[in-house]
């Protein structure tokens, strides 16, 4: 399995879009060991949404795309449509 995921800083509010060929949550811990250095000066970091793929071609072209000016306006909406339906408490991420 393949992961794409969106974390958000819990101290900035920074999110960071990335993939992993394992399992998410312990990507998750690396970004907060400190083990990632592109996020290490943001942590701590908490999981907002994630995607799993089976084929890693799938996985690599949708962070790609979420990384886009395009992806990022469909997380914003989709995480949106989420806290109205009251699913998550991170409102000030929008």
């Amino acid at each position: 399995m393949y992961f794409v995921y969106l974390i958000e800083s819990i101290s900035t509010k920074k999110w960071y879009i990335g993939y992993t060929p394992k399992d998410v949550f312990s990507r998750l811990q690396k970004h907060n060991n400190f083990e990632v250095q592109s996020t290490k000066a943001f942590a701590p970091w908490k999981i907002i949404y994630y995607e799993a793929y089976r084929v890693r071609l799938d996985a690599t072209g949708r962070e790609k795309f979420l990384k886009s000016g395009s992806g990022r306006r469909f997380l914003k909406k989709q995480i949106k449509n989420y806290l109205q339906n009251g699913l998550s408490d991170a409102i000030e991420v929008l």
